[in-house]
């Protein structure tokens, strides 16, 4: 059987990070999702808000590096819980266990919406950016390992 979801879409908040009562840590968040179709009387696409939950690693990182309007991409299963409400009612919660977070955004884009603030680094200037490295390229002209041989006899073929 397989429980595999896929998701892209913004946080709807900012991650709420916990511990349990061993110390394990735990984020809760929601993500804005559109959907692929827009609706025939409005013309807009429709957007579901999906409950994700993160433990441990996971947990601390989307705590520490996504905020409410950052694109996120979550992989992981997904979950259905029953509980009971305050008056005694039964009801039914779906929600994502995330397995893996990665970041849909870059982090220009994400400036520029005004929802990304870079790290501070002591009142001091951000360091500078590696230099660019050149591309590589393969060497024109042909099978650059013909001119290889085995004639110390070493190799096994």
């Amino acid at each position: 059987m397989l429980n595999r979801i896929i998701l892209m879409g913004r946080l709807t908040r900012d991650p709420e990070l916990r511990h349990t009562q061993t110390g394990t840590p735990v984020a809760s968040f929601s993500l804005a999702v559109d959907r692929d179709f827009k609706d025939r009387n409005t013309g807009e696409k429709a957007t579901d808000f999906i409950d994700i939950v993160a433990w441990r690693q996971t947990a601390e990182f989307v705590s520490r590096y996504f905020t409410k309007g950052r694109m996120a991409v979550v992989e992981g299963r997904l979950q259905i819980r029953d509980w009971t409400d305050k008056e005694g009612g039964k009801r039914r919660s779906a929600e994502v266990v995330a397995d893996n977070i990665y970041f849909g955004d870059s982090k220009r884009d994400a400036e520029g919406a005004g929802s990304y603030a870079p790290p501070a680094y002591g009142g001091y200037p951000a360091p500078a950016p590696a230099p660019a490295q050149p591309a590589y390229s393969a060497p024109a002209g042909g099978d650059q390992f013909a001119d290889l041989s085995d004639d110390d006899g070493e190799l096994p073929f």
